[in-house]
């Protein structure tokens, strides 16, 4: 019975190691910058 409990948590550590090592990195690209359309540009030119 102590085999069989301590196979059973080494498989649960096993699946939670598992589970956090497969978490994708986040994204740290920056947001793009909005496009400015020709008639913006020239309002704010001045």
């Amino acid at each position: 019975m102590i085999r069989l409990s301590r196979l059973t948590l080494a498989a649960l550590m096993t699946l939670a190691l598992a589970a956090c090592a497969t978490t994708p990195p986040p994204d740290l690209t920056p947001p793009a910058k909005k496009r400015l359309d020709a008639k913006t540009t020239l309002e704010n030119r001045y």
